[in-house]
C-alpha cells in the first residue's frame, strides 16, 4: 500500500503548477494563458487480522478531483491583465453570498432578542 501511496504523491507533485496553468495561446498578436482553480484528494487503506473468531480482511483506495476556470492573464500591446470568467466567479459567489445572508439574518435575529 505504501507504494501506492508513493505513486500517487509523486503524480500530483508533478503535475503541480501545470494544472492551474494552461499553456499560453497566441492569437492576432494576444497571447492568452487560461487559469483555473485545482484540488486533488486522495485517500488509502489497509486491513489485517480480525477478532478472535472472525477472519479479518481490508482494502482501500479513492480519489478525486475538480478544476474551475477562473479566468484567464491576457497580454495585448505590451500590458498583461487577468481576466476573470464571469460565470464561474458567479458559480462560486452565489452559494457564498446565501451563507453569508443566512448567518447575517441568525445574527441579527439573536441581538433583536
Amino acid at each position: 500500500m505504501a507504494s501506492l501511496t508513493q505513486q500517487l504523491a509523486d503524480t500530483v507533485t508533478q503535475v503541480g503548477v501545470r494544472s492551474s496553468y494552461g499553456e499560453p495561446v497566441e492569437v492576432d498578436g494576444t497571447t492568452i494563458m487560461p487559469v483555473a482553480c485545482t484540488s486533488y484528494g486522495f485517500g488509502a487503506g489497509e486491513g489485517g487480522g480480525g477478532l478472535e473468531d472472525a477472519q479479518g480482511e481490508g482494502s482501500g483506495g479513492g480519489g478525486g478531483g475538480m478544476s474551475v476556470p477562473v479566468g484567464a492573464y491576457v497580454s495585448r500591446d505590451g500590458y498583461t491583465r487577468f481576466e476573470p470568467n464571469i460565470i464561474a466567479l458567479l458559480a462560486v459567489g452565489v452559494p457564498f453570498v446565501w451563507v453569508a445572508g443566512r448567518a447575517l439574518a441568525r445574527i441579527i435575529k439573536a441581538l433583536k432578542k
